[in-house]
């Protein structure tokens, strides 16, 4: 069980990045806010904040 739900949580992490990093310049994000928002991806619940306060 652990195997699976560790590679889903690899996977979801990968994707987590690769957005973000798709979206800055879509989104004009700067250095600080980009810094923030990967960040928030190491962080519990972070991703909800950032969708609070960025998107």
């Amino acid at each position: 069980m652990v195997s699976h739900v560790g590679m889903a949580h690899g996977v979801l992490f990968i994707a987590y990045i690769g957005m973000a990093a798709i979206l800055i310049r879509p989104m004009e994000w700067n250095l600080k806010q980009t810094a923030i928002i990967m960040g928030c991806s190491l962080i519990p619940f972070g991703p909800f904040y950032v969708e609070k306060k960025y998107l």
